[in-house]
């Protein structure tokens, strides 16, 4: 086991259903492996629901809300994808707020797949080059971001370093890279 994440802490930022559950399990482990230390933030305590695209899959538990912890108490986000996720989170206040926090402290964040729709909603996309499933890119562009087709997209173009990523087949660079990117 390396220790490149030794000491801190990423939360991972998810709904109470619709999480696909790879885009959340593996950036996990990788976090773990490299000595960091995850935690599950919802918009409530409590189960939540990943699914392996549109089939139920495993439930986690989420330890904190988003209404009780800031981006001051985390070394980075991940936000995990899922089509239902990452609606769910943009039409929550506190969630949005959270996501931006990061953005404001200059902390680094990590997102894929559906997951940039809760950065648009936290309008912090704007002038970012950044990566998605293809769906999402009008949506990107609309709020100003410049979208690439790329399996890992790094910028630093902006108050925080921000790693995308497209898909689930993308996850071994999407992981690689965000630990490098934690680790500083």
């Amino acid at each position: 086991m390396s220790n490149e994440l030794s000491g801190k802490k990423i939360a991972f930022l998810v709904a109470p259903e619709g999480i696909e559950q790879v885009e959340l399990t593996k950036p996990w482990e990788a976090v773990e492996k490299a000595g960091g230390t995850p935690e599950l933030v919802s918009t409530e305590v409590g189960k939540v629901q990943a699914f392996n695209h549109l089939t139920p899959a495993d439930t986690f538990e989420a330890d904190k809300a988003a209404d009780t912890v800031s981006a001051a108490d985390y070394d980075g986000l991940v936000l995990p994808g899922g089509v239902a996720n990452p609606d769910l989170l943009r039409t929550n206040s506190s969630a949005v707020d959270f996501v931006k926090g990061f953005f404001d402290a200059g902390k680094p964040v990590g997102v894929i797949c559906h997951g940039p729709w809760t950065l648009i909603e936290a309008d912090v996309v704007e002038g970012r080059q950044i990566t998605s499933w293809p769906s999402v890119q009008t949506d990107l562009r609309n709020a100003g971001a410049e979208w690439v087709d790329q399996e890992v997209v790094v910028c630093t173009g902006g108050p925080n370093t921000l790693v995308s990523s497209r898909k689930p087949d993308d996850l071994p660079a999407f992981c690689g890279q965000l630990v490098e990117t934690f680790a500083g």
